[in-house]
Parts: C-alpha cells; structure tokens; sequence
C-alpha cells in the first residue's frame, strides 16, 4: 500500500445494521473455524461474526490480541442489583485475523477507554471486581461486579459487602461540584 492508499471499504454485504449514529472504524476478515465473517468495530461497539447484534464495547470483559488472533470474552449478565449488574465471562470467542489493520487497536483502545473504574475487593468467601464502564452514546456509568470463581455470590453477606463497595466506590468517583 502506497502512503495515499485507502484500506479498502467494507463489502456492502458484510456490513452489519449500523444504528443511525453508528460508523465503522475499523474491520477484518476473520476465520473462526465456523466458516469466514467479517469483525467490525463501529463507535459504538463490536460486530462479531455470527451475531445478529453488536456487543458494546462497556459488555466487553476483556480482549487479546495474539498477532494473528483476537480473543473477545463477552460479559454475561447475571443479576440486576440496586446500582449495579452482576456479571460472569460468557465462553471466549476467537477469531483468526489474516489482515487486521487497524482493528486490534481500535478494539483495544475502544475496550479501554470504556473502562472508568475498575477495583478488586475482598468480600467474605472470596473477591470481585468492581467496575464502572462507559457506555457509548449514553451519559452516566454502568457499574458491574464480576466475582472470582468460587465466590458465593448469592450469599447474604457477599451481597451487602459488595452492595456497601459498590456505593462507597459510587461516591468515590462522582463529581463533588455537580
């Protein structure tokens, strides 16, 4: 490619159902054993292949990226809790990125920046992390905990610890001048 080469533009008929506000920023063809499809990355999150949705870049636990393939581990939505989503790891999804551009660091960076607070506290029987993401395109935070495995999540005393956590890191990190 030569200095003014332009990366060529996404095939109309691998363009998923962009929201009026949503643009891409970013794609490759990838190979996930399953058969070809095509990762986008859009303002407004991640298009997988074999998904009729997009997953926002705030439900993205974690991303990797190996130099030949990208490894997307998706959050699970467990319970809604006041102020606050339990989540857990949905099976990790990879995809072999023969051409990658600039994708591994849209996704990395779009990831990261979503990310507004993140801590890991002990809680009895365990520990979680506690998260504060942004959302694209909406104001405000969405506050997570995702427990370490073998946690009791559904234990009387996690819970109000982890409730108690969650509002001290709330007040932590709001604007005092609002």
């Amino acid at each position: 490619m030569g200095l003014f080469s332009r990366k060529p533009k996404l095939p109309p008929a691998a363009r998923p159902p962009l929201a009026a506000d949503e643009r891409v920023l970013a794609w490759a063809t990838a190979g996930n054993g399953e058969g070809d499809g095509v990762v986008v990355a859009s303002n407004l999150g991640l298009w997988l292949p074999g998904r009729g949705h997009r997953l926002g870049w705030h439900d993205i636990l974690k991303a990797v990226w190996s130099g030949r393939e990208l490894t997307v581990t998706p959050a699970e939505p467990l319970t809604e809790r006041d102020g606050y989503q339990v989540v857990a790891d949905c099976p990790a999804e990879t995809y072999l990125l023969l051409e990658p551009g600039d994708l591994p660091h849209q996704v990395r960076a779009r990831v990261t920046r979503s990310v507004a607070y993140t801590a890991h506290h002990p809680v009895p029987g365990g520990a979680g992390r506690i998260a504060a993401r942004r959302v694209a395109g909406v104001d405000g935070l969405a506050w997570t905990v995702r427990f370490d495995p073998g946690t009791p999540a559904d234990d009387d005393a996690v819970l109000a610890e982890t409730d108690r956590l969650v509002a001290a890191a709330r007040v932590a990190t709001s604007p005092t001048d609002v």
